[in-house]
């Protein structure tokens, strides 16, 4: 160990240990710009013969020198001549240092000044910056002139106010240099000041060496890409350059300061069942599949089901998909399920018996998962199912060439391994009998098993079946027949699930009608991809005017060309069709699959269950709960036919809401393999930008429709690791380490009333923040102290406060929430109401 003196502080620190580290160790400011926690310190760093900038080479003009940092960290050294910089002088036994003597901060301030004449900076000397949203400028600084969008939350910004910026500071003169947008990102060579973090952080942390440098002719830092194009660089599109960039010249793309964290890895923010989707991918690329399907138990108990079946929310969001094409994760998800050998179960831990009874009635998506986790929690649990068979809509409304039986049977075998009963062929009458029986709570999961018809002329004619009951009978073995010639009558997921199935029964001819254009179709993609493969036909921007038939048998559906719909107010569809375009299509089964309903017989006349317009339960939000005590709801029952991870959601939801009625603390999370921390490093790859997925392997055409053989095969080893390699690993950048900042001047006290009772009577702005220093509120007032006096009242979670007197305080606010949404992209919670003003 090494003990010195900084600034007259005595600081020990281990051998070899930087100044400005140890400093900063002992709480000691020292201004720096091109220093980074996670970057090793810049010494004679060695340009490239040239570099690119939107295509064009550009050669180094001066290959004798070598970037030894922006040299805003030097300090004065006792015994010691000159200004050596503190990030790349060791400490020393006995070393006097002083940090802030005139001289270093004279220093310091004409090295800011060699950044800011090649960097917009009169924003940062303007009297108004205070408040100021850049747009439109009192001061009439032309707007190239001006700082950047990061004005207010940036880097150099406040580097500069503690330094000081020197009134001889030449005026900014505008370079028109290049503005390159790529997939994620853009990057603005005006707004660059050479600190090279970026070139360090791909070279040195992520090992892609996609940027470099070189010097033009004043000996100034010129940064581009390696090859005349970021792809053409290699770049892994990480985002690390971002991360540490402290000026804005690296800038995301349509990322909000105040759901940064939720854009940036937006597959796992998309997932409702919250499954941390980059951890598990980079498992699998890593070869650990045991350890990839822990992460996705750790959030659902279905990790099987969702390889097959989920709606890949996480996929439509990929960030990947911007530079090529979005990952697989539905298949990896499966992929890893098919290599459990259930190393997650030596972490998984079942409570005692709590002694309380809980009701499921339904064993669906929602209800299984419900189920599952009350039981970890010690409670017993019977779940009502009035099928013959368990599973829900999983089972009987999900095709077998989606979803083989011998999958789900599997899952279901793990849920009832808890201690789960689960009781079929068993109707539930009436949810008040349960209570009744001495149940605790019961959760109303019985989804949407009821398919509807449209009321037409002819609905009722002999070959016109109904989406659930056919999907169902076909599921459950029974013999269903259908015609050669099939019309569908619906556009979602269900319809093309119907029409899949009658080409799997035997129909030579398919076909979808439905309402919407095909832009505007709810059916995925994907499934109207598989069944155009298929074979099926459609027919878009149709509405129905009658089912024609013959002695009482289907013929065909009449329908009428759609010029446009909407619906109204009351939520009743509108159509405006095109006279004279009636024509029929033939057919000698129709099957309406325009949406299904929940059956509620189970509450009727049970006070306090409200049931919607929609046929769905009324519930808290947050809690689920309905208006009878005890009785909690979740899934479709709720929120009508939705998707299986999201039926899985609410059923932890409603988990953690009936645990805590019954007395616990509603914890359900659970690590069930060790959080690891994952390499930074990437490492370069050829073409890696313009990787496309990988094709999972699917069933010939000519073996699909004689059978119920599942289509998608899934990913053997070798496609599922090269697959994930393609993830661009979003999440890593937030392991970035944070910046050190320049203090800033604490302007905020705490907010007691012996405090709010010291602020003057007289107008002025408020702002008030919580725990976190984080701005809830902006307000100008009349009466300051009055103002804050009402707050107190008003506003729990407020912790600190600010203000300043200003006569045109209504002017100040403005100002002030003009500027907070500029940098965080929406209003404080306090100032919800005025989102429309602004």
């Amino acid at each position: 160990m090494v003990t010195l003196a900084i600034d007259e502080v005595e600081v020990t620190v281990p051998e070899g240990t930087m100044i400005l580290d140890a400093a900063q160790e002992a709480g000691i400011y020292i201004p720096h710009i091109c220093s980074h926690p996670d970057l090793p310190p810049v010494e004679q760093l060695k340009p490239a013969e040239a570099i690119y900038r939107s295509g064009k080479r550009i050669e180094n003009k001066k290959p004798e020198l070598r970037y030894e940092g922006c040299q805003l960290c030097v300090v004065q050294i006792e015994g010691q001549e000159g200004f050596p910089r503190s990030c790349c002088t060791p400490v020393a036994e006995g070393m006097v240092v002083k940090t802030g003597t005139a001289e270093v901060q004279e220093f310091r301030q004409d090295r800011l000044m060699f950044l800011l004449v090649k960097h917009p900076h009169a924003c940062l000397t303007c009297a108004q910056k205070e408040g100021c949203a850049r747009f439109p400028c009192s001061m009439n600084i032309p707007e190239n002139e001006r700082c950047c969008p990061q004005f207010g939350n940036c880097e150099l910004q406040k580097v500069a106010e503690y330094v000081g910026i020197k009134p001889e500071t030449p005026r900014y003169v505008f370079g028109n240099l290049p503005v390159e947008s790529e997939p994620l990102f853009e990057r603005n060579y005006n707004l660059c000041i050479g600190c090279t973090r970026c070139i360090r952080v791909c070279r040195e942390v992520r090992g892609v060496e996609a940027l470099d440098f070189v010097f033009d002719e004043e000996g100034r830092v010129v940064v581009g890409s390696v090859n005349p194009t970021f792809r053409e660089s290699d770049c892994r599109f990480c985002g690390a350059c971002v991360e540490v960039c402290p000026t804005g010249a690296l800038a995301d793309k349509n990322i909000t300061t105040a759901k940064r964290e939720e854009m940036l890895v937006p597959c796992r923010s998309a997932c409702p069942a919250g499954v941390d989707v980059p951890r598990y991918v980079r498992l699998i690329k890593e070869g650990k599949f045991a350890e990839a399907v822990a992460v996705v138990r750790e959030k659902v108990p279905f990790p099987a089901v969702l390889g097959h079946v989920c709606l890949h929310f996480c996929e439509d969001k990929c960030r990947r998909g911007e530079v090529s094409e979005a990952v697989e994760i539905r298949s990896l998800k499966r992929f890893a399920a098919e290599n459990d050998n259930g190393l997650w179960k030596k972490r998984a831990k079942i409570a005692p018996p709590t002694g309380k009874r809980i009701a499921v009635v339904g064993s669906g998506p929602a209800g299984l998962s419900a189920a599952y986790y009350l039981a970890r929690l010690g409670h017993g649990v019977v779940v009502f199912e009035a099928l013959p068979v368990v599973g829900g809509m999983v089972r009987v409304g999900i095709p077998r060439h989606r979803l083989s039986t011998e999958v789900l049977d599997k899952e279901i075998e793990e849920i009832t391994s808890v201690g789960v009963e689960i009781r079929t062929n068993t109707r539930v009458e009436s949810v008040d009998k349960l209570l009744e029986e001495g149940y605790d709570a019961v959760l109303v999961a019985v989804g949407a098993h009821r398919g509807q018809k449209i009321p037409l002329p002819g609905a009722d004619l002999e070959g016109v079946l109904v989406n659930v009951p056919f999907l169902r009978d076909v599921n459950l073995g029974k013999k269903v027949q259908v015609g050669k010639k099939v019309v569908v009558l619906g556009g979602g997921n269900v319809a093309f699930d119907c029409a899949r199935v009658a080409l799997r029964l035997g129909a030579g001819d398919v076909h979808i009608a439905c309402l919407e254009p095909r832009d505007g179709m709810l059916a995925t993609e994907e499934e109207i991809g598989w069944g155009k493969e298929e074979g099926v036909t459609l027919h878009n921007s149709q509405t129905f005017t009658r089912v024609t038939g013959d002695d009482g048998q289907v013929t065909g559906v009449e329908c009428l060309d759609v010029k446009s719909f909407e619906f109204d107010k009351e939520g009743r569809l509108q159509v405006e069709s095109i006279p004279g375009s009636e024509h029929i299509l033939p057919a000698d089964t129709v099957i309406f699959a325009i949406g299904q309903v929940p059956e509620l017989e189970l509450v009727d006349g049970v006070s306090g269950i409200k049931v919607s317009r929609r046929r769905t339960l009324e519930v808290d939000p947050v809690t689920l709960a309905t208006g009878k005590e005890g009785i909690f709801a979740a899934g479709d029952v709720v929120t009508g036919t939705t998707s299986v991870v999201e039926a899985i959601a609410a059923g932890r939801q409603t988990v953690v809401s009936i645990d805590k009625y019954l007395g616990g603390n509603g914890e359900i999370d659970e690590m069930l393999v060790d959080l690891e921390k994952p390499s930074q490093y990437l490492g370069r790859e050829d073409g890696f930008a313009d990787r496309l997925r990988v094709p999972v392997p699917c069933l010939p055409l000519e073996k699909r429709l004689g059978s119920f053989d599942e289509v998608e095969l899934g990913f053997g080893e070798s496609e599922a690791i090269s697959e994930a390699k393609r993830c661009l690993g979003c999440d890593l950048r937030l392991l970035l380490s944070r910046p050190v900042l320049a203090p800033k001047e604490v302007l905020w006290v705490e907010f007691t009333a012996e405090n709010v009772s010291q602020v003057p009577e007289i107008e002025g702005v408020y702002q008030l923040l919580n725990e976190n220093e984080q701005v809830i509120n902006i307000k100008g007032v009349i009466n300051l102290r009055q103002g804050l006096e009402e707050q107190m009242e008003l506003t729990e979670n407020a912790r600190y406060f600010m203000y300043r007197e200003e006569p045109m305080y209504t002017k100040k606010e403005s100002e002030l929430l003009q500027q907070y949404l500029t940098e965080y992209g929406d209003m404080p919670e306090g100032n919800k109401e005025l989102d429309d003003l602004f």
